[in-house]
């Protein structure tokens, strides 16, 4: 499967950022790749300080029909970030993916919030109830996580034991000092740990670091954007994860017996 990053600049008008999100399925189409990964709040980048509720649609909203009039045109996945309507006015960060005939696959509502390094995502976004998106493409088993998800590796390591061979990490991470080592950092780890591809697809702007990577299962960068929007499309090979299971079995040789002692002490001691 041939994995296409989408790294764009977003603004809060929805139609623009669709118009683009156009461009860079063109630039996709033209390297033949089959899954257009594009990142969190594609929809729309808000200030932090504004609500959610003039911009958030349903699942069934026009943005997402828009995506999917993308994939469709293409007959290529498209899997992007939104926000979408919630409880009593509020919003989930959610991540959907749309199939090549442009109906939606599934969606994904992030679980962790960035209440970190100054921001409070969760004053005016609802976490998801737990729900994972692990779904089928093309022989691939793929899951899907969020930003700042990242930095659990419970997440990643949950996403693999429903199968996943290919990880989707949608993200707008926020630069900082030492946020851009951390964020190449992680998505290493996440790949080398659970020995599975990480393709994260950052925003690119002032205030978001880009540097998006499809990473592969022995923690090498396939491709990368740097700063620059664009598009950037390495190839998935399911036998890849095959091989570096048998080179390394460290999900074989893990210790869930011993871990579930572990939790249970930690409970106890809570």
């Amino acid at each position: 499967m041939r994995v296409g990053l989408g790294q764009f600049d977003a603004g809060s008008d929805k139609e623009a950022n669709l118009r683009r999100m156009e461009e860079l399925a063109d630039l996709a189409t033209a390297a033949r790749a089959d899954l257009l990964v594009l990142p969190e709040a594609a929809m729309a980048v808000i200030p932090p300080d504004a609500g959610l509720a003039g911009w958030a649609e349903p699942l069934d909203g026009p943005f997402v029909q828009g995506l999917g009039a993308i994939a469709r045109r293409r007959r290529m996945a498209v899997a992007a970030g939104i926000f979408e309507q919630g409880p009593e006015g509020r919003s989930y960060n959610t991540v959907v993916v749309l199939g090549r005939d442009g109906d939606l696959i599934g969606s994904y509502r992030k679980i962790h919030l960035y209440d970190a390094f100054g921001d409070r995502e969760s004053a005016r976004t609802e976490p998801g109830d737990g729900r994972t998106l692990v779904f089928d493409l093309d022989g691939l088993r793929i899951g899907v996580m969020t930003c700042y998800e990242l930095r659990f590796p419970e997440m990643a390591r949950r996403l693999v034991a429903q199968g996943a061979q290919l990880l989707l990490l949608p993200a707008h991470w926020v630069r900082g000092p030492l946020k851009e080592h951390h964020w190449t950092a992680l998505a290493h780890a996440r790949a080398i740990e659970n020995t599975v591809y990480v393709a994260a697809c950052g925003m690119v702007s002032e205030r978001a670091a880009g540097i998006s990577t499809l990473v592969d299962p022995m923690g090498v960068a396939l491709v990368s954007l740097g700063e620059r929007e664009g598009v950037a499309v390495g190839e998935v090979e399911p036998e890849r994860v095959a091989q570096v299971r048998v080179r390394n079995p460290s999900l074989a040789n893990r210790r869930p017996d011993i871990y579930a002692e572990w939790a249970a002490e930690e409970v106890q001691r809570v």
